[in-house]
């Protein structure tokens, strides 16, 4: 099993501890952070979507032209865009990057975020309308004559895409969610299913089930895990590293946050439960303290409510690599990284950790094969 490590291109520079700058779109340093991940050795970078954010499509499309191998994981919200045209959108995006897209599906567990775009559907309701969309979406990609669907979202008759993925096996599909709607939706379309940073045992929990629901549709998806890396050259110099950026999160959220989304800004420490299963599971294991199993760092997750990805692993690029190794033995073969200084972060990981999970992933691989 390969390793593959996915960085993260924002609309603009902004995070946990830095004060967004700059337009909604910052062409600048969009095509910095890009060329970057590229220049370093990363396989793909995200773009994200919001609702009250640039357009996902449209930022990929820039950055691989830009960019010459970075391959690219485009959030897509379904339900929004007619599947349809979706799937011609991004078949059209992966002829122009010569195969190197890939989609992250997002239905989406907040009900205010998505009243932002007109969806008052509940949450169950948006997963089986996903589950129709990527029905859709692969029939557009793959059936070679008009199709007709009917369910209860979609009903297209006589649909038919003339532009197909660049490669035969098609655009790669991520999805995430962890919620009891959401496992089936899963089990039946994710090529790779993405998780957030948790615990050992709670990856190894949710593994079994995406698998046990992939396994009546004859699929044997792939396992992504999202990060936050804080690296320095002593442990305990990174978990200084560590520190100041908490000090440095609640500094700026005490200052009203980062300007991100003004209409949802929130100061303070103080958050409210989480809408969406996978910030409870990581709520969960901050619970269990500031540092769990060997590296990973839990306290930004409870200080923002575990709004996305916000755990961390801490420590000496060795040591944080042998916890992705202990990730990639669980059934971890992608890991999406992204830091609190966007730019400098991606470099730094780049040159420090990349080449020794990699190095360490071909020695367990050889190790394998002797065997």
């Amino acid at each position: 099993m390969s390793v593959e490590f996915i960085g993260y291109v924002g609309h603009f520079n902004s995070s946990e501890t830095v004060k967004r700058t700059g337009p909604a779109v910052d062409v600048a340093h969009i095509e910095a952070v890009a060329k970057a991940h590229e220049y370093v050795g990363f396989d793909r970078a995200l773009v994200a979507f919001h609702s009250n954010s640039a357009e996902s499509i449209l930022i990929g499309q820039h950055i691989a032209h830009i960019t010459e191998r970075l391959g690219l994981m485009i959030a897509h919200r379904p339900g929004f865009t007619a599947p349809t045209l979706a799937a011609r959108q991004l078949a059209t995006l992966d002829q122009f990057s010569k195969g190197r897209l890939a989609v992250h599906i997002i239905t989406g567990g907040n009900d205010i975020e998505l009243a932002q775009d007109g969806d008052h559907l509940t949450k169950d309701e948006r997963y089986a309308r996903t589950s129709e969309y990527l029905d859709i979406l692969r029939r557009e990609w793959t059936s070679e004559k008009p199709f007709d669907y009917e369910g209860k979202f979609y009903k297209v008759l006589g649909g038919y895409g003339d532009v197909k993925p660049y490669r035969p096996e098609g655009v790669p599909v991520f999805f995430g969610g962890a919620s009891a709607a959401a496992i089936p939706v899963a089990g039946k379309h994710a090529d790779v299913y993405a998780l957030w940073g948790e615990s050992y045992e709670q990856v190894r929990e949710l593994i079994a089930r995406i698998r046990a629901a992939a396994a009546p549709h004859g699929r044997q998806p792939r396992f992504s895990l999202s990060l936050r890396p804080v690296l320095a050259d002593t442990e305990e110099k990174a978990w200084a590293k560590a520190d100041d950026i908490l000090a440095r999160a609640k500094a700026l959220r005490a200052a009203g946050g980062n300007g991100r989304s003004p209409h949802n800004a929130r100061s303070g420490a103080s958050v409210t439960a989480p809408p969406n299963e996978g910030s409870r599971r990581l709520l969960a294991v901050a619970a269990q303290g500031r540092r769990v199993d060997k590296y990973l760092w839990t306290e930004i997750a409870a200080l923002t409510g575990a709004s996305g990805n916000s755990t961390g692993l801490v420590g000496t690029p060795d040591q944080v690599a042998e916890a992705l190794l202990d990730y990639y033995e669980l059934g971890i073969s992608t890991f999406l990284i992204r830091g609190f200084d966007p730019l400098i972060d991606a470099i730094q990981y780049g040159r420090e950790l990349l080449p020794r999970v990699r190095a360490l992933v071909a020695a367990r691989k050889g190790q394998a094969v002797a065997a």
